[in-house]
């Protein structure tokens, strides 16, 4: 392989790097692509100089992060106490178990760490635990400011508004289920903190308590391993409730800790995809002892139980959290100590999600379990985290929204709930009429359940087809008003749309003729129900659909093309094109199709600065450098 081949595809593999973690500064794109030629055009004494400069940075680097994680430890350790009244931070070794009554029997148990600090409480115990804003912003130097185990606002509840703390957005989930915060003054979270940055956190435990410091009720925030999340607020049971009869764990270990009479009991239907063995029927139940009830006494501990009922009332998996010991104050701990315990439990958090993935194999490949496949979320759920694609077109769909609200005839309020950006704060939009107050204002809910809707919203050429068929058929929205969905979006007459120059009008052309109505999200329940030839089952052949409409660009593809700006306009046909080239060539994969054109981008920049090199090697350096941010 010759020089150049191996310049060009080294710098195709570095771009691609880039564009997998994020990076996609198109400055830094062409600052790695400038190198890569320098590199080529100078081999020897550049590589020997780029060479001998990351070893010097490395020889600095290394040991002033040693010092660094050494003195972060020993400084802190002198730190005061962050209690708040009579509750304070703790840090709690646990075990877990899960066992599974049927319809195979399994179970297991591992140790876990878990901290618990007070709701609304802000710093750093003993240079292990820290809770900090995320608006706070701390210059490189505060180091000593953050812990070993930080809890971090924004990844607890509704996505983002870090800056609001949790108690604050405690206050704001508890206003949204119709609670009064009032009644519950004092909060503690058990949760696995970030570690290094890094955390899976399978289920949080929210303590509501009273005034006098009785607790009044529970949130149980669930995530799944498809990044989406469900909260349950709980309020405690009678004593005398019916439903909860039977629900006591069905096995019990740590015996001393089994027979304490539980300080919270309740029961709930089940309505979230957890895990693939097993359906969203059901209902769950809770046995939850006080973390701090026993503090006065220098004790406090965690015992959990969660048991899952299938829907006619039996006894499926009991899940139980309970502590392997007394919890550790962290601003006592010695540096010895602290050494110790990091030493112990530092790997614990990341090894969960392994540890989750070898016991879905076990139940696959040993026990032959029925996979159910990852239904879209209901309305009460968040979905998951949105990617690069999906967060550009929310933001454009967000604006076509925005728009048709502006060009309604009627008296409409949208009250706009996206999914997976970081901020989940509901947008309200207004017509002109409901603007001025004309007549009565009637509003519609248009809350997206998962991010995938942005992408296949695209596809659609018609938008009350495109609307109506993604909240009935493939339940990625929903919509509390369909019926005033055509008064939304029967929007005035607008002159003939043209494009703004030869590339608006190839990108756009394409994209008319490259777009299909997107499949319905139709799965079967579980992996047993997938049809197969030997089977025998639903192999009857199929009529398929063809639609032989003739379209126009669709009303979207309008609103961008004459409404917005050229930046924006570039972006969307880019995206767009990309993502029907993706769903006709290669199998809905964006990433394929972007890998692919990064490398003929590399390789077609790479051959025009090589063939000006013998005219000069800066020049042709700067002239395939500038042609690469332009393609």
């Amino acid at each position: 392989m010759s020089r150049g081949m191996r310049g060009w595809l080294s710098t195709a593999t570095a771009v691609g790097l880039l564009h997998i973690f994020g990076l996609d500064s198109p400055f830094l794109k062409q600052l790695v692509f400038s190198v890569a030629i320098a590199t080529t055009a100078h081999p020897g004494t550049l590589r020997t100089g780029l060479v001998e400069y990351g070893f010097t940075v490395l020889q600095y680097v290394a040991p002033g992060l040693a010092l660094f994680y050494l003195l972060r430890t020993v400084l802190s350790s002198s730190t005061a106490s962050a209690g708040t009244g009579n509750t304070t931070v703790l840090l709690f070794p646990c075990k877990t178990t899960h066992a599974r009554l049927f319809p195979k029997k399994h179970s297991f148990e591992y140790s876990y760490l878990v901290v618990g600090i007070p709701v609304g409480w802000e710093g750093l115990a003993g240079g292990m635990v820290s809770s900090s804003s995320s608006s706070n912003k701390e210059p490189w130097y505060s180091w000593n400011r953050k812990g070993w185990y930080h809890v971090n606002p924004a990844d607890y509840l509704y996505r983002g508004d870090g800056h609001l703390g949790l108690r604050g957005k405690l206050d704001t989930y508890l206003i949204s289920q119709g609670a009064d915060p009032a009644k519950y003054p004092h909060a503690y979270l058990v949760t696995a903190a970030r570690f290094l940055g890094y955390h899976f956190n399978p289920v949080s435990f929210w303590y509501l308590y009273s005034e006098d410091m009785s607790l009044a009720a529970m949130i149980l925030e669930v995530n799944n391993t498809f990044d989406e999340r469900r909260m349950y607020f709980l309020t405690p049971a009678k004593s005398d409730d019916d439903a909860l009869e039977g629900a006591e764990p069905i096995c019990a270990t740590n015996g001393e800790m089994s027979k304490k009479k539980p300080a919270f009991k309740q029961q709930w239907p089940k309505d979230f995809h957890v895990s693939p063995f097993n359906s969203r029927k059901g209902s769950y139940s809770l046995l939850a002892s006080d973390p701090l009830s026993a503090l006065p006494e220098g004790k406090s501990l965690i015992d959990s139980t969660i048991t899952l009922r299938s829907g006619k009332g039996h006894g499926k998996i009991v899940a139980r959290l309970f502590s392997d010991g007394e919890g550790v104050d962290p601003t006592t701990m010695s540096v010895l100590q602290k050494v110790k315990f990091l030493l112990s439990w530092w790997w614990v958090g990341f090894i969960t999600f392994p540890r989750i993935v070898r016991e879905a194999a076990r139940l696959w490949f040993q026990k032959s379990l029925h996979v159910w496949y990852r239904p879209e979320p209901l309305k009460e759920s968040m979905g998951r985290h949105a990617d690069g694609a999906e967060r550009a077109l929310e933001m454009m769909f967000r604006k076509y929204l925005r728009y048709l609200t502006e060009q309604c005839q009627a008296a409409i309020a949208v009250k706009y709930i996206p999914s997976g950006i970081s901020s989940s704060e509901a947008d309200l939009m207004l017509s002109p009429l409901a603007t001025a107050g004309a007549g009565d204002t009637q509003e519609i809910e248009f809350k997206v359940l998962t991010p995938a809707f942005y992408t296949r919203f695209v596809f659609y050429a018609h938008d009350l087809e495109a609307l109506f068929s993604e909240m009935q058929e493939s339940c990625t929205t929903w919509i509390s008003r369909p019926d005033l969905l055509p008064k939304l979006l029967f929007k005035k007459p607008t002159p003939p749309t043209e494009a703004q120059g030869p590339l608006d009008y190839i990108f756009f052309e394409a994209i008319r003729r490259l777009r299909r109505r997107p499949e319905a999200i139709v799965r079967p329940l579980t992996s047993s129900h997938v049809p197969t030839p030997s089977s025998g089952k639903d192999t009857k052949p199929t009529t398929s659909v063809v639609d032989i409409r003739e379209f126009r660009i669709s009303s979207m593809d309008a609103f961008i093309l004459s409404e917005t700006e050229p930046q924006l306009r570039r972006q969307y046909r880019s995206l767009v094109l990309r993502l029907f080239i993706a769903d006709r060539l290669a199998f809905g994969s964006l990433l394929f199709v972007d890998a692919v054109f990064a490398l003929f981008k590399t390789w077609l920049a790479w051959t025009l600065a090589s063939a000006w090199q013998d005219q000069g090697q800066i020049i042709g350096g700067l002239l395939g450098a500038v042609a690469y941010g332009m393609l």
